[in-house]
């Protein structure tokens, strides 16, 4: 036996990831334990987690792997400052602290996170090889082309190559400080939300303005070449010597200085969110153009921070080159633990790779089960009112009932998904065909934005039938975002409505999930991967006819989404759910004692939101 620990973060959303003889066997983020969103500290928890599952010890592992070279990164650091100084000096000496105390000094925080139990080798891989590997090697492909872009790593901030087999080679690169990821962070900076956690609402925002600055950003703020490349001017920007993302220069180019957080969104948002949007796919479509032309490759392998942008994958998988497109489930830092556990087992090791049709990566459900004698044990405690399910098919069926009733449902099923999306393990689950579930969900469940969308799971074998997408394609991880099939459309005008009141229209026979561009972020729902959750679409489909639910992440705005069922009922009671469902235990909030109603403005004062 082989086991190979992989560990990424102590810069943004550390990780853990096991790989045993090859086996994905767990992975698991550090927020899910601490409660911490995007927790940058030691992954503690999470490699805790992963070896209680394998059932191991430290001193059974073979090898640790980390996803990055901190002294590059390092240098990188110091030779910016220099080349700034002395503008960045302010900028420096809040971040040398944490290099002192904590990142020169990887190999000792690993030791000392295992115990100091581990004495064998500690490997470290450059963070876009960590990406590169965690994008191809689950694939299901036997050779193809490989993309990573994200905000940097060392020096590198894009990269190209190729895998074949088991082995992966990187040919191309953009380097810092030209990076597609800081540019898109720099307008989700400027549109007042918050950077390497915003760009989701970046991207939902985009739809609602029209792309009146492209033009401006292309003649002003980078120069795009036909292959993707581009450079920069780093003039507007403010992130390589401040402590800020873009510069005064950058305030005057759009028309005075960023959206102050929680602020009114204006018109002027919704118009740059969508010209950043319609520029980053621009660079994307043409890196993949590229790509291909220089490989000759048939599919594609994705990772990084960008392949999280859904509306870009979507595009290329349509509009580009490539017969298919495969992406990392959990494309950002996170996934570069699994990246360098799995780059050790093919590239360093030589071990022989045999693709799955449906790829390595078992639906992502790798992170922390719960017993049910513990669920049980734990709603005692609590002096919940719940009905216990031993038989799966009634379960679902009941489920199925109360979502065809407009109930918003809680559901904790199984083992943990890994990466940012909810896919069906840790969702909150409603009636798609609901006219006014989007804004319910946003207000009284969620309590964030109302402007943000919702995304589909819909069974696999009637995905066509509902979204411009092919017979029976496979999106089963959330990352491409497609057309509503126009046959699902209802006649609609706008009437006057602009920005944030285009929600008002109904614009689909589904419109809880229907974006104002009449598209949606399609999770596919298959028997082979999703069990239960499989189940459940199903017989809601039986009892509607409708094969399409809204898919959330269990959790609640500022929090990460909920690991354990103590998380789970917390936040079931915390806010306006409807119905909790634990494993095989189902919970009906009127039933519940001291149920009582919540505000936004009670969650925001809980947690010191503004």
């Amino acid at each position: 036996m082989t086991a190979i620990l992989g560990i990424s973060g102590f810069y943004h959303d550390s990780a853990a990831a096991l790989v045993v003889d090859g086996e994905i066997v767990a992975a698991a983020q550090e927020e899910r334990f601490t409660r911490k969103k995007h927790d940058p500290d030691v992954p503690q928890n999470a490699i805790d987690y992963c070896l209680k599952h394998a059932g191991l010890e430290p001193e059974d592992l073979d090898y640790v792997g980390f996803y990055d070279k901190p002294l590059i990164t390092f240098e990188r650091m110091l030779e910016t400052y220099l080349a700034f100084a002395p503008s960045g000096f302010r900028s420096f000496l809040s971040a040398l602290p944490a290099w002192l105390k904590q990142k020169l000094h990887i190999p000792k925080v690993i030791n000392q996170a295992l115990g100091k139990r581990y004495k064998k080798r500690i490997v470290f891989t450059e963070h876009h090889e960590s990406h590169a590997a965690s994008a191809f090697f689950p694939s299901p492909f036997e050779e193809a082309a490989i993309l990573t872009a994200d905000g940097v790593g060392e020096w590198t901030t894009t990269s190209m190559g190729v895998g074949q087999g088991n082995r992966m080679k990187l040919t191309h690169e953009l380097r810092f400080p030209h990076s597609l990821g800081l540019l898109y962070s720099a307008f989700t900076y400027f549109c007042g939300f918050r950077v390497n956690s915003g760009e989701y609402k970046l991207m939902g925002l985009a739809p609602y303005g029209e792309p009146k600055y492209v033009d401006l950003i292309l003649d002003h703020l980078l120069d795009m070449k036909n292959d993707g490349s581009f450079r920069m001017d780093m003039s507007y920007f403010n992130y390589c010597q401040g402590l800020t993302m873009t510069s005064p220069k950058f305030d005057r180019l759009f028309g005075g200085p960023r959206r102050a957080p929680e602020s009114d969104l204006s018109e002027r948002e919704m118009d740059i969110a969508a010209s950043i949007q319609v520029v980053t796919e621009e660079i994307m479509l043409r890196m993949a153009r590229h790509l291909h032309a220089v490989t000759g490759m048939r599919n594609l392998c994705m990772a990084g921070g960008v392949a999280l942008n859904c509306v870009a994958n979507g595009r290329i998988l349509r509009e580009g080159p490539f017969d298919d497109v495969w992406i990392q489930p959990a494309a950002g830092d996170a996934g570069g633990a699994l990246g360098v556990a799995t780059f050790i087992w093919h590239q360093l090791l030589g071990n022989a790779r045999t693709p799955q049709t449906s790829g390595a990566q078992s639906a992502s459900y790798l992170g922390p089960a719960f017993a049910a004698d513990d669920i049980k044990a734990f709603l005692d405690k609590t002096g919940a009112v719940y009905q216990r399910f031993d038989d799966e098919n009634e379960l679902c069926r009941k489920v199925a009932d109360l979502l065809a009733h407009e109930n918003v449902v809680g559901w904790m099923s199984g083992r943990m998904e890994f990466g940012p999306r909810a896919l069906g393990a840790r969702s909150i689950l409603g009636d798609a065909r609901s006219t006014n579930m989007q804004s319910v969900m946003n207000l009284k469940i969620k309590f964030r934005e109302s402007f943000r969308p919702f995304a589909p799971s819909v069974l696999r074998e009637r995905v066509a039938e509902f979204f411009d997408m092919r017979p029976d394609e496979d999106s089963p991880y959330m990352l491409l975002v497609a057309p509503v099939a126009e046959s699902k459309w209802l006649p609609h005008e706008l009437n006057g409505h602009k920005g944030i009141d285009k929600l008002k229209v109904i614009r689909s026979e589904v419109p809880a999930i229907t974006h104002v561009d009449m598209s949606a972020r399609v999770q596919t729902v298959d028997a082979n991967r999703h069990g239960r959750y499989y189940k459940l679409l199903k017989a809601f489909d039986e009892q509607t006819g409708s094969p399409v639910v809204i898919n959330t992440s269990f959790n609640v705005r500022g929090e990460p989404i909920v690991c354990s069922h103590e998380d789970a009922y917390r936040c079931f009671m915390g806010t306006n759910m409807d119905v909790l469902v634990l494993d095989n235990f189902v919970l009906l909030k009127q039933d519940q004692p001291n149920a009582t109603e919540h505000s936004n403005d009670d969650y925001l004062a809980q947690f010191k939101l503004d």
